[in-house]
Parts: C-alpha cells; sequence; structure tokens
C-alpha cells in the first residue's frame, strides 16, 4: 500500500528496528499500527453492536415477563456491560477524530490498543453472560452457570492464554 507522507514525516528518521526484517520510520509504524488496529476494531464493533441490539430487543418479547427476579438482573447487567464495551471498543475511533492531525498517532496506537482491549475484556463478559442467560432459561441454572463459566474458560484461552502461547514459541524459535 503506498501512503502519502504525511507533515511530520522525516525522510532522513532511520529505521525504527532494522532487526524485524521491516524498513518504517516511527510515523510509517505509526500508521501501519493503526491500521491493524483499525480493522480489528471494524470486525470487532460490528458483532458488538448487533449483540447490544439484540439485547434492547429482548425486553419486548412476549417471554420476558416470564423471567425470575435473577434473570432479570443478568439481563440489565448484560446491557450495561455492552454498552461499556461499545463504548470501550468506539472509543479509539473518537479520540482519532479529537486527534486528527495533531502528529500524535504513536500516542492514539497505544490508547487505542488499551481501550480495545478492555472492550475485548468486557465483551467476553457479556458473550459468556449472554450464553448464561439463555442456557438459564432455556435448560436451567444449573445449565446457565455451567455454561457460562466454560463460555469465560474457552475465550479466556482462545484470546489470552493462546496468544501468550504463540509468543512464547515464536521467542524461543528466536
Amino acid at each position: 500500500m503506498i501512503r502519502a507522507r504525511d507533515e511530520g514525516d522525516d525522510v532522513t528518521e532511520p529505521d525504527v528496528d532494522p532487526t524485524d526484517g521491516r524498513s518504517e520510520t516511527r510515523n510509517q509504524r505509526a500508521d501501519r499500527n493503526w491500521d491493524e488496529l483499525l480493522q480489528e476494531l471494524r470486525v470487532t464493533q460490528t458483532g458488538t453492536q448487533i449483540l447490544m441490539g439484540f439485547l434492547l430487543t429482548i425486553p419486548f418479547q412476549q417471554r420476558f415477563g416470564d423471567l425470575d427476579a435473577f434473570q432479570r438482573d443478568l439481563y440489565l447487567v448484560l446491557v450495561v456491560l455492552a454498552v461499556v464495551a461499545t463504548a470501550l471498543i468506539l472509543a479509539p475511533v473518537a479520540i482519532h477524530r479529537a486527534l486528527f492531525r495533531r502528529g500524535m498517532k504513536s500516542a492514539l496506537v497505544s490508547v487505542g490498543d488499551s481501550f480495545a482491549r478492555a472492550g475485548l475484556l468486557v465483551l467476553a463478559l457479556v458473550l459468556s453472560g449472554a450464553a448464561m442467560l439463555l442456557f438459564d432459561v432455556v435448560v436451567s441454572r444449573t445449565a446457565g452457570v455451567a455454561m457460562g463459566l466454560a463460555s469465560l474458560v474457552v475465550l479466556g484461552a482462545a484470546w489470552w492464554v493462546l496468544p501468550r502461547v504463540v509468543s512464547a514459541r515464536a521467542t524461543a524459535e528466536r
């Protein structure tokens, strides 16, 4: 991909990390990292927004009145968590708007990464909680708790443990 030169680019700036197989300045690296983060956020935002929309329709379903107090409370917690996850995942875009053309791309990438990580953590809670609520309503409370915990374990393994295992293996192979 050809990138137009930004005002802050210094064409004489040395390679950020000559050992990583890339030849890029700090600004080029920040631009590439921002582009990669945006691609991740696009996927996450869509899923989070669909889940949020689904949760917002539940009270208007005929059986919502049949939920017991625990199920209603769990539902409300899930709505709050979905709002928080959506806010966290959308935050990097809003911050980008506020910092646009201020030469702060590296800081934007750093803070965007933090918001994306926090958003994924909260999203994992929403996903496992939604599975818990569904199994609680359809099968039983015990099945709901089991499914919620199993979902958390799978999400934790896929989103937290696996990346660390891959990183450790890659580091060991160097």
